[in-house]
């Protein structure tokens, strides 16, 4: 059917966004479909069911706005499954609620973001009630304000071995607390594969956020190691070594090995494998430097990956990241963070 043949009415929607390319994957997801128009600086959807017309403006310093969420309104629950499943089989993250009651009316649907951050709404309608209902999570969901002091929920991504890792995360620039990569280097990816879940796992994360991986790693490396029980999801276990290089090569700080035991899990052909649980956390921003701390010993000094050297006893400036991590991590008790500064009249020694 062509535009001038068709003579439904489309509701329009135009939507600023950071980066197109992720945008449009995420829509091709959602929809099922490629997009009716794709130019280098625009692109736009035109899904018959239901008659939309949605178009995509890249347009990074005006994403975001009074909007509060989108969404679709689905005739059945097959459509409905149909949606979410297929952003799920992508690695997208999907939030699904059975038989709510909100908005006057009695609901089942399922919550998803797209890379800039914008909430989208999928439910099917079961029946009007008398009262508003309590089904929508005000903080989680809609995103309201919180009362003053209330600390927002971070933000954190997840991949699972038994899924694809997708091509783009689903998440806006800078916005991820943590990154969570569970048995994704024991799925069979060629280097550059590797490099790019990093590359893109270290995009999404904001300065001084967390990536974490939980892999099974060999004294040699392993293809097809046909395990036994939930292990043999496993395709291929990396040399023990190779996930920490990886972290290093990307440049992130405070890489830490916090499980890797004497013991292994797993023998074959004399090759021993075992559970190997990493940290790192990605570099702040060049003169985010505004925090003093002191190393206290027991060694002389101590260096980290972003070339500080703690020498004992003298005040080292750090970005706010690093001293978070000194002040919460296994090392607290080895380092002083200090607050801002205060007029002497303001301090007492207790």
């Amino acid at each position: 059917m062509s535009i001038a043949d068709d003579t439904r009415v489309r509701f329009h929607l135009s939507l600023n966004v950071a980066n197109l390319d992720r945008s449009v994957a995420f829509f091709r997801t959602l929809f099922g479909m490629e997009p009716a128009k794709l130019m280098a600086d625009y692109a736009k959807f035109e899904p018959d069911n239901p008659p939309l017309v949605l178009s995509l403006e890249p347009t990074p310093r005006a994403v975001g706005g009074p909007l509060n969420h989108l969404g679709f309104r689905m005739p059945n629950a097959a459509m409905l499954v149909e949606m979410q499943m297929r952003l799920e089989r992508a690695g997208m993250p999907t939030k699904r609620e059975e038989g709510v009651e909100c908005c006057y009316a009695k609901q089942t649907k399922f919550w998803a973001h797209d890379p800039d951050g914008t909430l989208w709404e999928v439910y099917t309608f079961e029946g009007d009630i008398e009262h508003r209902g309590m089904g929508q999570s005000e903080e989680i969901v809609l995103g309201k304000p919180k009362p003053p002091g209330m600390a927002s929920a971070p933000v954190v991504w997840e991949h699972r071995m038994n899924e694809p890792f997708p091509a783009t995360l689903p998440l806006a620039d800078g916005t991820a607390d943590e990154v969570r990569l569970r048995g994704t280097f024991n799925l069979d990816l060629d280097d550059t594969e590797r490099e790019r879940v990093i590359e893109e796992s270290l995009r999404v994360l904001k300065p001084g956020g967390r990536l974490f991986a939980h892999v099974l790693v060999g004294e040699e490396p392993v293809d097809g190691p046909q395990l036994p029980g939930p292990a043999g999801a496993v395709r291929f276990v990396p040399y023990e070594e190779d996930p920490l290089r990886l972290f290093e090569a990307a440049g992130l700080s405070g890489v830490k090995l916090l499980k890797f035991d004497s013991k292994p899990c797993f023998v074959r052909d004399g090759v021993g494998m075992r559970e190997l649980q990493l940290e790192g956390f990605k570099m702040a921003r060049s003169g985010d430097e505004t925090v003093e701390v002191m190393y206290k010993g027991p060694f002389r000094s101590v260096s980290d990956d972003l070339g500080h050297e703690f020498v004992r006893g003298v005040r080292v400036m750090v970005s706010p990241a690093t001293a978070t991590q000194l002040r919460t991590g296994n090392l607290a008790d080895s380092f002083a963070v200090f607050e801002v500064r205060q007029s002497l009249a303001d301090v007492s020694c207790g």
